[in-house]
């Protein structure tokens, strides 16, 4: 089961800023729906107190994380040490969806580096904290970050973002609401 803890720890701190990469992974309530986990790089996470987390997420194909938040909540976040000492940490909580333009942006932004397609925060509520041991995690070398998110965000420009949001991040796979489909 690992090591269960009822907040982040300054060594959970440590190890957290030291990850180049971490899952998200959020549910549906329905039996049928679709459990998603996605990848995050970049620089974008922040540890924003003893229960509490945040990251800077970037215009994507989906927006499954608002709807499942939105609608229930639930979030759990992994680190996994892909070099050193073998480790895996998961934050399990509550999340929600934090968007430009309102009280909450301002806030908690200014803790985050923000680019021209930031689409939103997503805030987390940390009630459990739980480590194990990670034996069975390959090492792999950091080589560093990929640039083609930007690449195509610029030839997008603002009005194609925004367009693309319209098309793409307003409801999930089961058709559930994101947040910012409840501003259309």
């Amino acid at each position: 089961m690992g090591k269960l803890h009822d907040s982040i720890k300054p060594a959970h701190k440590e190890f957290i800023e030291k990850q180049h990469m971490f899952f998200v992974s959020t549910a549906p309530l329905s039996a049928d729906g679709r459990v998603n986990l996605s990848p995050k790089g970049l620089d974008c996470f922040k540890v924003l107190g003893d229960n509490k987390v945040g990251y800077m997420d970037l215009i994507s194909s989906g927006n499954e994380t608002s709807a499942h938040t939105l609608e229930n909540g639930r979030i759990t976040i992994m680190f996994c040490s892909f070099e050193g000492a073998p480790n895996i940490l998961r934050l399990y909580g509550k999340g929600f969806t934090v968007l430009p333009y309102t009280p909450e942006w301002i806030q908690y932004s200014s803790r985050f580096t923000i680019y021209p397609s930031t689409r939103q925060l997503i805030i987390a509520e940390i009630d459990l904290v739980q480590t194990s041991c990670g034996f069975g995690v390959p090492l792999y070398d950091y080589v560093g970050e990929r640039d083609i998110h930007f690449e195509w965000a610029e030839k997008k420009g603002a009005d194609g973002l925004h367009e693309y949001v319209q098309q793409n991040n307003l409801r999930s796979l089961d058709n559930l609401p994101t947040d910012l489909g409840l501003q259309h």
